[in-house]
């Protein structure tokens, strides 16, 4: 019997390695003849540095960078060096997370960091990028991360622009001349499962703004802002794409990685199921154990297990997902393509206790299932 252990992280609880590590001992304690191949997963979010660079055996790399707001941060990127691969996420420099809920400015927020941690994998040898663009603090169009990569943004007096998504509305000329020669040999792709547009109601500004503490007037702001970006680029490059699927993905960002770097857009799951080799590990699969920290009628929209389901349906493999918390409409699952729903964390267990038994947990679990494997 050939079993692929390929789960998300369950978060703060477990990585995906060691939610494979786990789900391997529970296997191996009923079933040990049985074949197991892990691959550890993400789905373009948080993660998927670890996911990567555990499945593939690269390295992580910190960095001193930006945050958000300008402010001194350290933030990690994985780098495969056999491949010249660097594995970016996004939030690690510019997410919402970095930024207290009281100090959170959307007005002038901005990308610098992703620059910095892509200057960073080029300094290593990156000749392709990875980037998950999930979770972010900004809607600059990616602004601040062309601004650290050497793209010049000035207003009508030829004065540099200032860091954030509103200063954009004063944007008169961009000049690509200064931007990093070495990223004309790099392949860029973007992990995301955002497929808004930049603009329009829905946009990056009026869809995602909100999340992150704009006010109505700040959309509106934001939105005339993006909407000046578009016009300065197409004059600048020549073409716009603000229509693009992803294009509004982290604030625009998106925008900015596919006009101004070539970037291609994926989703999540397939992008990193392709880099770690996961539909090559399916191959002769009975039986893949996936899961993450919460599964509900949500997880089709993108994330990571029935991501994994969809792959695994194509080989004929029948899936299991496990996770800390199924929610009652998460049986929707069991009709597109999943076999089993498992909660590892008994009903009213306290979530302290639930995280911090997490792999036992998952462990025993995977166990019970494979008993009925068995027979």
């Amino acid at each position: 019997m050939k079993i692929v252990l390929a789960p998300d992280s369950f978060k703060e609880s477990m990585t995906a390695s060691q939610a494979v590590a786990a789900m391997r001992e529970g296997v191996r304690s009923v079933l040990p003849d049985a074949e197991c191949v892990g691959v550890p997963m993400a789905d373009g979010g948080e993660g998927t540095v670890d996911a990567v660079v555990d499945a593939l055996g690269g390295e992580r790399v910190t960095v001193e960078v930006s945050d958000p707001l300008g402010r001194p941060a350290r933030a990690t990127y994985g780098y495969v060096a056999a491949r010249r691969l660097a594995v970016i996420e996004m939030a690690s420099a510019s997410g919402l997370e970095l930024v207290a809920p009281a100090d959170r400015d959307i007005l002038r927020a901005g990308t610098f960091g992703v620059g910095q941690l892509i200057i960073s994998a080029l300094d290593h040898g990156a000749t392709e990028l990875l980037i998950g663009i999930g979770g972010s603090a900004t809607n600059d169009g990616g602004a601040g991360m062309l601004t650290a990569l050497g793209v010049s943004f000035t207003d009508t007096d030829g004065a540099a622009l200032p860091p954030g998504g509103a200063a954009l509305a004063r944007l008169q000329h961009i000049d690509i001349s200064g931007l990093d020669p070495r990223l004309a040999g790099v392949t860029v792709r973007i992990a995301s499962d955002v497929t808004a547009p930049l603009l329009g109601t829905g946009g990056a500004s009026a869809v995602f703004g909100p999340q992150k503490g704009a006010t109505p007037d700040d959309v509106d702001v934001l939105e005339t802002a993006l909407a000046r970006l578009v016009a300065v680029t197409r004059t600048a490059l020549g073409h716009a794409r603000p229509e693009q699927p992803g294009a509004g993905a982290a604030g625009g960002l998106g925008f900015g990685l596919m006009e101004f770097l070539a970037a291609e857009c994926d989703p999540g799951v397939e992008l990193i199921a392709q880099t770690v080799g996961l539909e090559r590990a399916l191959a002769g699969a009975d039986w893949v154990f996936t899961g993450e920290g919460s599964v509900d009628a949500q997880t089709m929209l993108g994330k990571t297990p029935f991501g994994v389901a969809r792959l695994a349906a194509r080989t004929g493999a029948r899936v299991v997902i496990f996770a800390g918390r199924v929610a009652p409409d998460a049986d929707v699952l069991l009709a597109n393509g999943v076999e089993k729903l498992v909660a590892i964390t008994a009903p009213g267990t306290p979530l302290d206790q639930a995280l911090r038994d997490g792999p036992a947990a998952l462990t025993r679990a995977a166990a019970a299932v494979c008993r009925t494997l068995e027979r």
